[in-house]
């Protein structure tokens, strides 16, 4: 995979979050089940893209959320079935890559397919030095925050701090994110990696998931290349 710098400051950390499948099938008459098929496309095309940017080192999609199980059992299952043959099929491109895969979120309550999938593929990658991918599944911001807290109550910690939170969070070893990318037009992050989002820059997009291309990534990485990030100094 040919890397390439393209702009002059570039993320290192690029988060993703994946709406408007469901739009992008009802403005073409089609069914919710061939829009998450068409975002399992475009998530595919998007991992391979990132994988040609120099400095992007870390790229955290999120595909089912903890709020996500409100949805029709019908549609819950074909996303856990585009999910499962998503990580089956891509082992192959992920081991050719050198692509480190981490699931990030409660993957237990998942039927066991779909489980074994992600644990098994963090397990075959997890020495993998190239770009990290982070996919987070029966994930929210505020459960991650949570249970990293627990992890060191359990640990005997007495006390807490900004790393030491870091350490325990589903994303561990990835840094802060520099640019998060919401598509479909809505402008919030619902719950997405909070505690990694303190100071990133945010680009929302009106076009749907299943649309974003080439095209679209080089536009939002354009936008950041001019952003003055000051991290709260002057």
């Amino acid at each position: 995979m040919q890397k390439k710098k393209k702009f002059e400051n570039m993320p290192t950390h690029v988060a993703m979050i994946m709406d408007g499948n469901r739009r992008w099938a009802t403005r073409k008459g089609l069914n919710k089940l061939d829009g998450h098929k068409a975002g399992g496309k475009a998530l595919k095309n998007l991992m391979s893209l990132f994988g040609e940017y120099e400095e992007i080192k870390y790229v955290s999609f999120f595909a089912f959320s903890t709020e996500n199980w409100n949805r029709s059992q019908k549609e819950i299952d074909s996303i856990f079935d585009i999910a499962y043959h998503l990580i089956e099929e891509n082992k192959a491109f992920f081991k050719k890559n050198n692509i480190k895969f981490v699931a990030m979120g409660d993957v237990s309550k998942f039927p066991d397919n779909l489980k074994n999938a992600l644990v098994g593929t963090m397990e075959e990658t997890k020495n993998n030095t190239g770009l990290v991918v982070n996919l987070a599944m029966n994930y929210g911001g505020r459960d991650d925050i949570v249970q990293a807290v627990n992890k060191l109550i359990e640990n005997g910690n007495k006390s807490v701090d900004v790393e030491s939170i870091k350490q325990n969070l589903y994303s561990a070893g990835s840094p802060d994110i520099d640019l998060l990318i919401r598509t479909s037009g809505e402008m919030r992050i619902s719950n997405f990696m909070l505690f990694q989002m303190a100071y990133s820059e945010l680009y929302f997009t009106k076009v749907c998931w299943p649309d974003f291309d080439k095209k679209q990534l080089d536009k939002a990485l354009k936008a950041y290349s001019k952003r003055n990030r000051r991290f709260g100094g002057k």
